[in-house]
């Protein structure tokens, strides 16, 4: 079984190798476009800015090779910027295309720092996730939304799941969410500020905002149950 983590120079690579091989999976780091296309399994993680993410993809030949594995259903893992990559467009420094592998759009926290009654993003397209923005009195939020929150699931039977109780908390670190244009590709949700798209579910695709390998039991629990598909 060979995992690929995908190196663009952009994302936290050896944590996540690290956390794989914490529940006895191997994993290997490589830019090279013939191991990702040689792969049994790929992850895309990520830290940074979503240009500069793709931007480097494009740099090394890797833009055709990732969406080719996903295209094909083979299993694929997308963390936080590995999973707003997915997406048409991103707002982060302008307008910019990402990956085209899941429409919609990836957007920055708006919070109103200046007032009570301030609206609540409209995280999704989809009501099953909020819908449209609302007004509502609630405490001024910092952006980036960092730290431990609760994910609810939206899909269920996800076998990335499997072994992790309802509830279960994970760690985020980010500025900007993905708001899919179809709400059946959301898989869990979160709340910060009101609902948003914590990880997203199609078929052999999987992609969480959260950080599994800094996740402690949980994160390290879906990471084994990605490796053992």
């Amino acid at each position: 079984m060979k995992i690929v983590i995908v190196d663009y120079q952009m994302g936290n690579l050896r944590s996540v190798q690290k956390a794989l091989e914490k529940v006895g999976a191997q994993a290997v780091v490589s830019s090279d476009a013939a191991d990702i296309q040689s792969a049994d399994k790929l992850i895309l993680p990520g830290v940074g800015g979503f240009g500069d993410a793709i931007s480097e993809l494009k740099r090394r030949y890797l833009v055709d090779p990732v969406r080719e594995f996903v295209r094909a259903e083979r299993p694929f893992l997308g963390i936080c910027l590995g999973l707003q990559m997915l997406f048409d467009i991103g707002y982060e420094g302008g307008e910019l295309d990402g990956l085209g592998l899941m429409a919609g759009a990836v957007k920055r926290f708006d919070f109103d720092s200046d007032s009570e009654e301030v609206a609540t993003n409209d995280f999704s397209a989809g009501s099953a996730i909020g819908g449209s923005a609302a007004t509502q009195a609630r405490p001024t939020l910092k952006v980036p939304h960092m730290g431990w929150n609760r994910v609810r699931v939206e899909a269920p039977g996800c076998p990335l799941l499997e072994g992790i109780e309802n509830d279960a908390h994970f760690y985020f670190v980010h500025s900007y969410y993905a708001a899919p244009a179809d709400p059946s590709d959301v898989w869990l949700t979160s709340d910060y500020g009101g609902p948003f798209c914590a990880a997203v579910w199609r078929n052999n695709m999987f992609a969480t905002q959260f950080h599994p390998e800094k996740s402690q039991k949980d994160g390290l629990q879906m990471l084994k149950n990605f490796a053992e598909l």
